[in-house]
């Protein structure tokens, strides 16, 4: 893999969670642009906030006028600003359909006139494949829900968004490349994810809810293996034009598993206490990742329980109310 050096780099939602872990990795050696609305902002805990190669810009992709021209001459264009998670899907429906489909149709449109885009990256989602998807590939059909159920607005808007990405390779030959993540978690993510939500329960010792059965299963992946994809996807030629699913086909788990395990790592005392589910769910969630090993040569490295106990660090070092570390970190430097 080619290493990504002087360019000049454009990142929509470079304040989140994977936007800014990616900046890590990019900004020693690259002029970086992140353009977020700071909703939620983890770029202000990282070590390199105030680095001299970043540029952060307030702004909002409905924005089309100031998106465009804050990204005037980018030669990477990351586009990773969305309404996600599965909250603010139901609470705010409107809003997920309106900031995922005519954000990425104005990141599009900015890229477009920047002017020397040489890679256009765009996050999609596993949720494309519906509610049951074992081991499917890029290939395999898409699926939505019921028309009317909230869960959908966000799968239906993120699958617009890809096929209008893959429209402006064809028309215009954008040089562009989908990602459809499946279940990122790690350290940086804040107020999002069931990884990140359990934990917090468990640091405290609280009762760690789990909406329906918690026989859904899903397949983990962990915040550097996700990066190293994106990576590879920005500089390797075999990306351009195709859509690649990154996951960790072996951290598998049901949700219930996913819990008793954090509470085993963590030595928690928590509760883990079912609700009736909130939405329609996903059964089923685990990728067949060999398109992107065979294409920009991506193999996911890192087990469940390493990631747990990473995660768990850092939000124990991170988080000020955790007054208490688990015993699993006192020895640790």
């Amino acid at each position: 893999m080619e290493n990504i050096i002087g360019k000049k780099i454009f990142i929509t939602g470079g304040a989140g969670f994977i936007g800014s872990t990616l900046i890590g990795k990019l900004i020693e050696d690259n002029e970086i642009v992140a353009f977020d609305n700071l909703d939620r902002n983890t770029l202000q805990s990282q070590s390199f906030s105030n680095h001299k190669n970043l540029t952060l810009i307030e702004g909002n992709v409905l924005d089309a006028d100031h998106l465009i021209k804050s990204a005037k001459g980018a030669e990477l264009f990351i586009h990773a600003a969305a309404i996600a998670g599965i909250d603010n899907t139901v609470k705010s429906p409107v809003r997920t359909m309106t900031v995922n489909m005519l954000g990425t149709a104005n990141a599009l449109q900015a890229a477009q006139e920047a002017g020397k885009v040489e890679r256009f990256l765009e996050f999609s989602t596993s949720e494309v494949f519906g509610s049951r998807a074992y081991r499917v590939e890029e290939v395999d059909s898409t699926t939505t829900g019921a028309v009317g159920e909230a869960r959908w607005t966000y799968a239906v808007s993120k699958l617009a968004g890809e096929h209008l990405t893959h429209a402006y390779h064809r028309e215009f030959e954008l040089p562009t490349v989908t990602v459809r993540p499946f279940n990122v978690y790690g350290p940086g993510q804040l107020g999002e994810g069931a990884i990140s939500i359990m934990m917090r329960k468990a640091l405290r010792n609280e009762d760690i809810y789990i909406f329906g059965d918690g026989a859904q299963i899903r397949a983990w992946c962990y915040v550097d293996d996700m990066v190293d994809a994106l990576m590879r996807a920005l500089c390797m030629p075999k990306a351009i034009g195709e859509s690649f699913n990154i996951g960790n086909a072996r951290a598998i788990t049901t949700i219930f598993g996913l819990a008793e395990t954090i509470c085993r790592v963590l030595n928690s005392k928590s509760k883990i206490v079912f609700k009736d589910a909130l939405s329609a769910d996903i059964e089923l969630r685990i990728p067949k990742v060999d398109k992107a090993r065979e294409l920009i040569d991506f193999e996911a490295k890192v087990d469940l329980e390493e990631g747990l106990i990473k995660t768990a660090e850092w939000i124990a070092a991170n988080e000020a109310e955790f007054t208490e570390m688990p015993d699993i970190f006192l020895n640790k430097k």
